[in-house]
């Protein structure tokens, strides 16, 4: 039981620490870019930025979806970060509900356990933390932070 703890603690130190990680490089993008580009511009800019810090991304990642152990479609994450960490880019005026649901959605049906869905499209860059596994109400971790 202590080894399972004692893994179960590391890995979320670990996804805590990258989280803070591209959240780092997510700051770096928007202080540079500022809000008004299409999403596809950030993309690209958070890849490099995610690349010059050390950090392992897929853009574009394939993810499949099943349905009781069997392949029934996939998914696109915009960006997958170290293949733990999801990233949800959007470029709108505020996120909303159905942003969330569908970054929970591509969790549930991946496995994976953290999405990040970032909002470039305001000044100051709009971002969620979003955990695979808990009641909908303890999800989400709105904050909007500059870098």
């Amino acid at each position: 039981m202590e080894g399972t703890q004692r893994l179960a603690t590391d890995e979320h130190g670990y996804l805590d620490s990258l989280t803070e990680r591209v959240l780092a490089a997510v700051f770096e993008v928007s202080n540079i870019l500022g809000a008004g580009f299409l999403e596809k511009v950030y993309a690209r800019a958070l890849l490099r930025e995610l690349a010059l810090r050390g950090i392992r991304a897929t853009a574009q990642a394939s993810l499949a979806v099943t349905y009781k152990s069997h392949p029934v479609g996939e998914y696109f994450a915009d960006i997958l970060v170290e293949g733990v960490l999801v990233i949800e880019l959007k470029c709108v005026e505020r996120l909303a509900n159905e942003h969330v649901a569908q970054c929970i959605n591509y969790l549930r049906a991946s496995g994976l356990g953290l999405c990040l869905l970032i909002n470039f499209q305001r000044p100051k860059v709009e971002w969620r933390r979003i955990i695979n596994g808990f009641q909908p109400h303890d999800r989400i971790e709105n904050t909007s932070i500059v870098g």
